[in-house]
């Protein structure tokens, strides 16, 4: 039997501790499956990914298909809302590694009244609604604050990480075209990156350039180096990436964009409310190599304040380095008999209720709040990573030392587990995890709220690691991976 690393860390069997070089064209599919890129030097490390094909379903759900002839009392419409949530996740008692994260009664209650305050109110036009203008404005300021913007750091309040990712494509397009002439661009990146950026390459129009990760989870900086090019018009990094948690290496991916006037954007939208206070916290056990606008290469950074800033859904704040980048953003028209039309991200119309929640929530907290709460995940994540390393046929992949880990088979045992039959055990004990691979794992994000149920969810692992060992040979119940899944 192997010996795993002195950290306790264990890589995954299809992970090479050399270095690759080359890149995967995500452009070249073949069956379903991604084809190597003629300029490969080595096989992938991550295996090709082919879609999965969803089950058909068995029983056809019931749902209303006629529009309702006449109206309901309010009671009877909040009741038969209420009785839809019965299956739910409950997020509120800590059952939940991911989807909502939870800041206790009173952030709870500061979000609903900020809210109920802003309900109605629409910032397509923030002229009508100068509150809105400001609110957006300072939580920018705030956040380019945490995130040692310089001066001139510009951005826009935006619907979630999704749709931050897909304005810092877009953005990174646009600059690519008017700055570099570049009608044919590429976009780099490793496999650890968020889906997000697929879909925008997708959207708008970019050639992925994907590149594998090494045996600690981070790009490989050979491969990224050889597929960045005079086309390259974004290189990405993440802080951290989502999933296995571990920080990439910024200050050299942004280099590396820097060398050939490519944008760089950062994914911060997991750890943007979490690596500044850790590092405040714990500087010798929980900083994190640089990874914000304080390099001088980022261009860009996302970070998600309805994720570890604890606001609802869905705010998240895209930042650029100046006024004249964000302004490749920004959507501007002046063709419609409607007259001029500006819309800084995808929307048009949006929601005053998040954007108002999210600075109710980072005023009320401030930095003292927000360290707090950090300590509270972090020691959290700490006490569940220990448990599950000492489970006998699971294991930890990377040195992650924040909020993210994933739960996989150890191979380094003679009696590994299969983590999505954990998986089913611990679903049918109440808890929700979501899955992901390759590997084939269990992901947690673990935030305040799991803080005070950790204890009993260690003792349902255990019970559902005997369950899974009784039943040794029985497939998991629900096989597929996927932690972000909405088929209908």
């Amino acid at each position: 039997m192997a010996a795993r690393s002195s950290s306790g860390a264990v890589p995954h069997p299809i992970i090479r501790r050399e270095s690759h070089r080359g890149s995967v064209d995500t452009n070249e599919l073949n069956g379903g499956h991604l084809r190597q890129s003629e300029n490969r030097q080595s096989d992938p490390i991550v295996n090709p990914i082919a879609t999965p094909t969803p089950a058909p379903t068995t029983e056809p759900v019931s749902r209303a298909k006629h529009f309702p002839g006449s109206g309901s009392s309010a009671d009877q419409v909040l009741a038969e809302l209420e009785a839809k949530r019965s299956d739910d996740v409950r997020w509120n008692e800590g059952r939940t590694f991911g989807l909502v994260f939870d800041g206790g009664d009173e952030v709870r209650h500061v979000a609903e009244s900020a809210a109920q305050t802003f309900l109605h109110e629409n910032a397509l036009n923030t002229t009508a609604f100068p509150s809105l203008g400001a609110i957006q404005s300072e939580l920018c300021a705030w956040t380019a604050d945490l995130l040692h913007g310089p001066e001139g750091t510009a951005g826009f309040v935006t619907s979630g990480g999704t749709e931050s990712i897909l304005c810092a494509v877009e953005a990174a397009r646009e600059r690519a075209q008017v700055e570099r002439g570049i009608h044919e661009p590429e976009i780099v990146l490793a496999t650890s990156a968020h889906a997000a950026f697929h879909k925008a390459a997708r959207l708008f129009g970019l050639r992925p350039r994907v590149v594998d990760v090494t045996a600690d989870w981070t790009p490989d900086l050979d491969a990224m180096a050889d597929a960045v090019n005079d086309r390259t018009a974004l290189v990405v990094a993440s802080a951290p990436q989502y999933p296995q948690g571990v920080v990439d290496p910024v200050e050299d991916i942004a280099q590396m964009a820097a060398s050939v006037g490519a944008s760089c954007h950062v994914d911060a939208c997991m750890g943007a409310f979490v690596l500044p206070f850790a590092a405040m916290e714990e500087p010798d056990m929980w900083s994190a190599p640089p990874w914000d606008l304080a390099i001088e290469g980022v261009t860009s950074i996302s970070a998600d304040i309805h994720k570890l800033g604890y606001a609802p859904k869905g705010v998240s704040v895209l930042l650029h380095r100046s006024k004249t980048l964000r302004r490749y953003q920004t959507f501007d028209f002046d063709g419609w008999l409607g007259g001029r039309y500006v819309t800084p991200n995808l929307q048009g119309t949006r929601s005053g209720l998040p954007m108002a929640a999210a600075w109710a929530v980072v005023r009320f907290l401030g930095t003292d709040g927000y360290r707090r709460l950090v300590r509270t995940t972090i020691s959290a994540a700490d006490q569940i990573r220990t448990g599950v390393r000492a489970v006998d046929g699971l294991a930890v992949p990377s040195s992650c030392r924040h909020h993210l880990l994933s739960i996989t088979a150890d191979p380094y045992t003679d009696h590994p587990l299969d983590p999505f039959s954990v998986g089913d055990a611990m679903a049918a004990r109440g808890w929700h995890h979501d899955r992901q691979g390759p590997p084939d794992g269990l992901h947690l994000t673990v935030s305040a709220g799991n803080a005070p149920v950790v204890d009993r969810w260690l003792s349902d692992l255990a019970g559902a690691v005997d369950d899974v060992r009784s039943s040794a040979g029985s497939a998991p119940v629900n096989p597929v991976t996927g932690a972000y899944s909405t088929l209908e």
